[in-house]
């Protein structure tokens, strides 16, 4: 820990990173953590957007994309990691306590932002993973719900206890004074796992199929003309997921050309 970093932001030469203080650090099970830092004067970031995060090794910036998971209106970074043992960043990320130091980079960038989709009115996040991140940052703002009359968010783990992250995000949403009515009768939570007995088993993309997930949250099948989606989780999910709303006849858009659905294109697995 470095005891000479204090709370405010220390900034970087040029267009460099700069360097925040890491303000807690929550270990959900032996794989997945997650923690908060210090926010840059003046950092501005849409609601799903990833930003190149890391830490000082051999004196060189050692940087991967990481999803914002805190809503855009905090004045906190959160983050949510895996634990890669000889992972080159995340085997020290890791090991991070409250006081020390990561670097941040100063640009956000991303395809999951409600800017890449044309208007509907069901929202389905589908996530596996620590692909829950973004989806952290888009239930808890404001403007997903003035923009969709319901949000689907769907997080699918191995074990239950890797799910720890996205129901306590959801549930601290729910009780929140300020933003609980909002999401009251619009935000659907739907969890399953693949490797132990649960309420709900099976991989996300069983479950679109066999028609599980629509049955729990009371929607029809996936429309072009209401449905819009967003997916974040492994590469195989990706693709796997994908096909399936393109089966649907949703198409993929982007900030450039918004569509039915985006996928994110830097994850960190």
């Amino acid at each position: 820990m470095n005891e000479n970093v204090t709370l405010k932001t220390k900034k970087a030469a040029g267009n460099g990173p700069t360097e925040e203080q890491v303000l807690s650090v929550h270990h959900w099970t032996k794989d997945l953590f997650s923690f908060k830092t210090t926010r840059p004067d003046g950092f501005r970031f849409r609601s799903g957007e990833f930003i190149m995060l890391g830490l000082q090794v051999d004196g060189k910036p050692l940087m991967r994309a990481y999803s914002v998971a805190s809503p855009n209106w905090d004045e906190e970074l959160e983050f949510f990691s895996i634990k890669v043992p000889d992972g080159p960043l995340t085997s020290r990320l890791q090991n991070i306590v409250p006081g020390d130091t990561i670097m941040l980079g100063r640009k956000p960038v991303g395809t999951l932002v409600l800017d890449a989709l044309k208007p509907g009115k069901n929202l389905y996040l589908l996530s596996t993973g620590t692909g829950f991140a973004p989806f952290a940052s888009i239930v808890r703002d404001p403007e997903t719900y003035e923009k969709f009359e319901r949000v689907i968010v769907t997080h699918t783990c191995r074990e239950i206890a890797e799910l720890g992250y996205s129901k306590q995000t959801i549930e601290e949403l729910r009780n929140n004074e300020f933003l609980g009515e909002m999401v009251d009768g619009k935000l659907f939570y739907f969890d399953s796992v693949t490797r132990e007995a649960h309420d709900r088993v099976g991989r996300i993309t069983t479950l679109i199929e066999n028609g599980g997930l629509f049955e729990a949250v009371g929607l029809e099948p996936f429309n072009p003309e209401v449905d819009r989606g967003m997916i974040c989780g492994s590469t195989a999910m990706l693709q796997d997921t994908k096909a399936l709303l393109e089966k649907a006849g949703l198409t993929e858009g982007s900030n450039a050309s918004p569509a039915e659905f985006v996928i994110e294109k830097a994850f960190v697995t």
